[in-house]
């Protein structure tokens, strides 16, 4: 069985998969402090210094023993109010555009490299 396991990792496509999620979630990171530390406070700076992860629509009371302030939207989902977060998820948004472009991108380039190997392929023979 350990034999069989062993096999099973060491093929290729088991470890080409298990690389590229190990660089992916590292990308994931990259983007995402892209995203929170540079090109949403730019924005939020051209859009009149908005914090866009601070907005949100309160869609419940808050508790009365809850004495933190009512603009904070960390400490609001921690004392367990309802919150509808849409300026976290406007900075998501842009994350997955941001990864999606990426992803875009380096799918062209890998599908008109192909396209030229099977043209010059072609020519050659």
């Amino acid at each position: 069985m350990l034999k069989e396991f062993k096999a099973f990792i060491m093929r290729g496509n088991v470890l080409d998969l298990a690389i590229a999620v190990i660089i992916g979630a590292a990308f994931g990171k990259i983007v995402t402090s892209l995203t929170d530390d540079v090109l949403m406070p730019v924005i939020g700076k051209i859009f009149g210094g908005l914090d866009f992860s601070s907005y949100f629509w309160r869609m419940g009371p808050v508790p009365a023993n809850y004495a933190g302030s009512l603009s904070d939207y960390a400490a609001l989902k921690k004392a367990g109010v309802p919150l509808l977060g849409y300026g976290a998820f406007a900075t998501q948004l842009v994350n997955f555009v941001i990864v999606a472009g990426i992803i875009f991108m380096i799918l062209r380039v890998v599908n008109r490299t192909a396209a030229l190997i099977e043209r010059e392929t072609a020519r050659l023979k």
